[in-house]
């Protein structure tokens, strides 16, 4: 045991603990990287292995239903294994209790606590973190002097917070590889992004705590403040500590969403702070964890400018060109339409989001699904000599923005005073577009208010799909939640072009509005669209729609959390009826 006698200066038996190496066990330190990483390597190969089967098989579904009549599609409907349904029940698309999962727990109309994870999400959340502090307890602890031990803790906390950084970057990134490889939607990766983080900042902590106490024990307090005062390699790690401190301190769900844009902006900032500190602590005092942390800040400053140079080869003017712009037009319901006119020609696929900017607030970057594209033929204004042989286009790209605080309360103001006005835009993407349906031969699509966007293009991919023969495509529905009839003017343009389309009546269309009392309302228009007043009984819709299923059915949502989670709710309960897949398009930050 370390002597207890009192000294004038540093105790000679504790302070060889609280410099450099002395008592780190760099051996198990490696090990234990290693054992990370192997584990999240594991756990993302397995999914490429499932992702890799399932994509496997609806390729093959789709080539076989493609040109299959709804009877022979009968065959897809019946799920050959009697695990799977079980499994997609009570795992894959299970809440973490009975039902609630992206229903906000608030506490006033403007202040809420986030979401649940799911019980998936839960499982492998769990493991991780109990992992990382099973890493951190297993030191020696049958040294002769116990501060042996606490260096050894401090070795091990400070090298396993570095390591995971490196998954806690990749998984921030727009630009996640692992996106498009294992069709896992950046909430997913966003939500364990999060976790990550915390787990950082409490290794931190604990890296940080057991130097302090060492060093106390060695020299009391006077002695930390006196090596803080002189010692630069102590001064950046204390930085960086003090950086990740706030970033845990200001990352709870309340606070990111009451001021989320000053969240974003002071979260970049802390990051920096905490990067920078870490790789010159690591620097000036030659730690192994040095190669880390530089590759931790490669992979930061990669992304960053994988998204500058994205957006400016979308935006940029070329050819007689001009840079971006956009059209507001207001809607009802504080909403406005958004119509992007790009330089360049961009081919989307359906379900795609996008990044927006615009001058009157260029500071702000929010996510918003596509909801229609065109391609415009350019303006040929360059003399005969010099057009090209064939005509070029430009992309059109529009979406429906509702009004809430900030950017789009912003806009919308914009376009109510000045309808039709043009502005400068940048687009940065797209993003997403994971969620292949053209193998389903049936096809049930839930919105709620703006998240017609993203059912819209999904609507559009297969009714379009259906009449050129590409599609198993045989049932279409789609589920509209509104609060009032006016809010149909969002989409009425391309609602029309998509009825235009000779596809029969493979798509049924269902508007509920939720504040009329008016009942029963006037019909659409065309037959195929029906308009109630009401809110829809999830349960009902789904079952109906099982009972006259055509092949594999899959039924999507993109709404508000409680209708998300009503939808899953209903989805579960028939999966030992036939195959019935669940898709759930959300952003949650």
């Amino acid at each position: 045991m370390a002597s207890t006698t009192p000294f004038s200066g540093p105790n000679p038996t504790i302070e060889p603990f609280t410099k450099d190496l002395k008592g780190v066990d760099q051996n198990t330190n490696s090990v234990d990287e290693r054992l990370l990483w192997g584990s999240l390597g594991l756990l993302a190969t397995v999914c490429l292995i499932v992702r890799a089967i399932d994509l496997v098989h609806r390729h093959l579904r789709h080539l076989s239903a493609m040109s299959a009549t709804e009877h022979q599609q009968g065959y897809w409907a019946k799920s050959e294994s009697t695990w799977l349904p079980q499994l997609k029940k009570q795992i894959l698309y299970a809440p973490l209790r009975k039902k609630r999962h992206n229903k906000e727990i608030q506490i006033s109309s403007a202040t809420n606590f986030g979401t649940l994870p799911s019980r998936l999400h839960t499982a492998i959340l769990s493991l991780y973190l109990l992992s990382n502090l099973a890493y951190c307890a297993g030191i020696n602890y049958h040294v002769k002097n116990r501060y042996e031990s606490l260096a050894q803790l401090r070795g091990r906390a400070g090298s396993l917070a570095v390591a995971n950084m490196i998954t806690l970057v990749i998984l921030a990134g727009r630009n996640n590889p692992l996106i498009p490889l294992l069709r896992v939607s950046f909430d997913t990766y966003n939500l364990i992004h999060r976790w990550i983080g915390r787990m950082v900042v409490v290794e931190m902590i604990i890296h940080v705590a057991a130097w302090a106490t060492t060093e106390v024990a060695s020299d009391s307090w006077g002695g930390v403040v006196s090596r803080l005062h002189s010692d630069l390699f102590l001064q950046y790690g204390a930085a960086s500590a003090v950086a990740m401190a706030l970033l845990f301190l200001i990352s709870p769900s309340v606070i990111r969403h009451a001021f989320y844009e000053t969240f974003l902006n002071v979260h970049i900032a802390l990051v920096i702070v905490a990067f920078v500190g870490i790789l010159v602590h690591c620097d000036i005092g030659q730690l192994p964890q040095l190669p880390y942390i530089a590759l931790v800040v490669v992979l930061w400053i990669c992304d960053r400018l994988a998204r500058l140079i994205q957006t400016l080869l979308v935006n940029s003017p070329r050819r007689g060109r001009r840079w971006t712009t956009a059209t507001l037009q207001p809607l009802p319901g504080d909403t406005c339409r958004v119509k992007l006119h790009l330089p360049t020609r961009l081919v989307l696929k359906p379900g795609c989001h996008a990044y927006l900017r615009f001058s009157i607030r260029p500071w702000e970057s929010h996510p918003f699904s596509i909801a229609w594209f065109e391609h415009v033929p350019l303006e040929l204004t360059l003399p005969f000599n010099a057009r090209p042989k064939n005509v070029a286009t430009t992309t059109d790209v529009s979406f429906v923005i509702r009004a809430r605080t900030g950017l789009t309360r912003h806009l919308y103001i914009t376009a109510a005073s000045s309808p039709g006005t043009r502005i400068l835009a940048s687009f940065e993407g797209p993003y997403g577009g994971c969620h292949a349906l053209s193998s389903y031969g049936s096809c049930l699509h839930f919105a709620g208010a703006s998240g017609i966007t993203y059912q819209l293009s999904l609507v559009r991919h297969l009714v379009t799909g259906y009449v050129a023969g590409t599609v198993a495509t045989r049932r279409i529905k789609l589920v509209w939640i509104i609060a009032d009839l006016e809010f149909l003017s969002w989409i009425q343009p391309w609602l029309d072009h998509i009825l235009g389309f000779p596809c029969g009546n493979i798509l049924h269309i269902e508007i509920f509005v939720t504040r009329s009392n008016n009942l029963p309302l006037a019909q659409g228009a065309d037959s195929r669209v029906v308009v109630s007043a009401g809110r829809p009984n999830v349960d009902l819709i789904i079952e109906q729609q099982v009972s006259v299923q055509i092949g594999a059915m899959c039924v999507s949502v993109c709404g508000p959390g409680s209708l998300a989670d009503d939808v899953r709710k209903a989805v579960r309960a028939v999966q030992d009826v036939s195959v019935v897949d669940f898709v759930e398009e959300c952003f949650t930050w």
